[in-house]
């Protein structure tokens, strides 16, 4: 029997606020336990709590950037469950009347470009931490979390293979990063990600018994998790079993899914309207406002680098993956590098040095960059002694033009000195010199080496090659 996977996924995105989404504690990531709280996010009684209007700014944002409808009207409501980490005994969040429906977004897997539905997003608070002793029974908790602000995006169940949940999951990050509205840390969780997935026969309509994975935090995580999962239902439903509806933790030391507890449905929650906190009337004149801050998001960017700046696709798509590799990108050609040579350079060179850590933290400043590929082009240096500088500048920092002389890495261009050692490379090697002169014109590649060799990769090729063709036809 054939199974068709369904897959949905739940995001929590982390919004860049300065504070909490209903009071003014910071929600910076690293202070000491309990260090930032107050009243209202402890849940002492009698305190009241205030919306922050850069969360709903930066929902409305996140709203737009993926098509959807912005309700105007919209209301938040008391999610009821008890866990020691909940000091209010509820979470506050939206239910049937989030800030955002409907959306969309296209993501491509293996040349087929699909899109995928967006249930709704809602505005809510986190939660806090427990901090579990490893010596003792005990957990100790840090309330700094609760009450930071989270965006839940929630999609529809479109997604039919864990490449595609990977490539939502990331096209969603990309735009959350190019809105800056949430630095998506995934280790830092501020970027997190349930899935629902579940399988039926090939042609039935009706949805398969679900789970829920949680505890993944990393893309590649989330990928993993969900093929196990699709290899384990298949399993139990191909030896007759049934999956049951629970929620599952990832864990990645073992590469298998493990039961945390029973699926809860939104019933098992008693929402209802939060009667603190008035609903939220949004003005159309507001969105409109807003929709003329929205930068130029990652699809629309690819396109303009493909017909503007005549790269392939591949690249386009490597190079508008985060918007710091695409400013990036675009300040080296203002610094003077040609934009394929560029491109190569970043996605090969810069990527490798880099080891997978974000270009933010690179040393090797744009205009750096820039210079570097300029000296190639005008024949300072060769490539091949611009790819030795290249590290020592993301050690340092420091300017091309100083590690080039630092090391006396100068191409030599002088054409007497390199005529003279061009005739003597040519009077050691008669035998390669009377098969070039027979039509075996390959062998200026070996010429062309020995000198390189014999100048340390400092002569100048194009003089080079130049010097032996004539040498050589005389």
């Amino acid at each position: 029997m054939e199974f068709q996977t369904v897959i949905g996924l739940e995001i929590h995105a982390q919004l860049k606020t300065k504070s909490k989404i209903f009071c003014g504690c910071s929600t910076e990531f690293g202070a000491p336990p309990n260090s930032q709280t107050c009243q209202i996010c402890l849940g002492m009684p009698g305190v009241l709590p205030v919306l922050n209007k850069t969360v709903v700014e930066y929902s409305i944002k996140m709203g737009l950037a993926t098509d959807s409808t912005i309700n105007t009207f919209n209301q938040f409501a008391r999610k009821n469950y008890f866990y020691p980490d909940l000091p209010k005994g509820y979470q506050t969040s939206q239910f049937d009347l989030p800030i955002v429906e409907f959306g969309k977004v296209e993501i491509e897997v293996n040349g087929e470009k699909k899109v995928i539905g967006i249930t709704r997003m809602h505005m809510e608070e986190d939660a806090g931490k427990l901090i579990h002793d490893d010596r003792e029974p005990v957990s100790y908790v840090d309330l700094n979390r609760t009450g930071t602000p989270l965006l839940e995006i929630v999609s529809e169940p479109d997604m039919r293979s864990p490449e595609e949940a990977y490539a939502y999951l990331k096209k969603l990050h990309a735009i959350l990063r190019y809105l800056d509205i949430c630095d998506g840390n995934m280790q830092e969780g501020s970027f997190r990600c349930d899935a629902n997935i579940s399988l039926r026969p090939m042609g039935q309509e009706k949805l398969g018994t679900r789970t829920e994975l949680k505890n993944m935090n990393s893309f590649k995580n989330v990928q993993a998790a969900l093929e196990y999962e699709v290899r384990r239902q298949r399993d139990l439903l191909l030896d007759g079993g049934k999956v049951k509806q629970e929620t599952l933790l990832w864990n990645p030391d073992l590469n298998r899914t493990e039961s945390m507890r029973g699926k809860e449905e939104a019933h098992d929650y008693r929402y209802f309207p939060c009667p603190d906190l008035i609903p939220v009337v949004i003005e159309e004149s507001w969105i409109e406002e807003i929709r003329k801050t929205l930068p130029e998001l990652p699809d629309a960017r690819k396109e303009r680098f493909i017909s503007q700046y005549e790269l392939p696709e591949y690249d386009a798509v490597l190079l508008t993956s985060s918007r710091e590799l695409a400013d990036y990108f675009e300040n080296v050609l203002k610094s003077g590098g040609q934009a394929k040579k560029a491109s190569n350079w970043i996605m090969t060179e810069l990527m490798r040095e880099l080891k997978g850590a974000d270009v933010s933290t690179c040393k090797v400043m744009p205009k750096q960059l820039g210079a570097l590929l300029k000296m190639v082009e005008d024949g300072t240096i060769s490539g091949k002694i611009a790819k030795t500088v290249f590290p020592e500048m993301m050690e340092t920092g420091k300017d091309p033009e100083v590690v080039v002389k630092e090391k006396n890495l100068m191409q030599v261009s002088d054409q007497g000195e390199l005529l003279a050692m061009v005739q003597e490379i040519i009077a050691a090697n008669p035998g390669q010199a009377e098969d070039f002169k027979n039509g075996k014109t390959k062998l200026m590649g070996y010429f062309v080496g020995q000198l390189m060799q014999k100048t340390k990769g400092k002569a100048n090729p194009k003089l080079a090659n130049e010097l032996f063709s004539k040498e050589l036809s005389g």
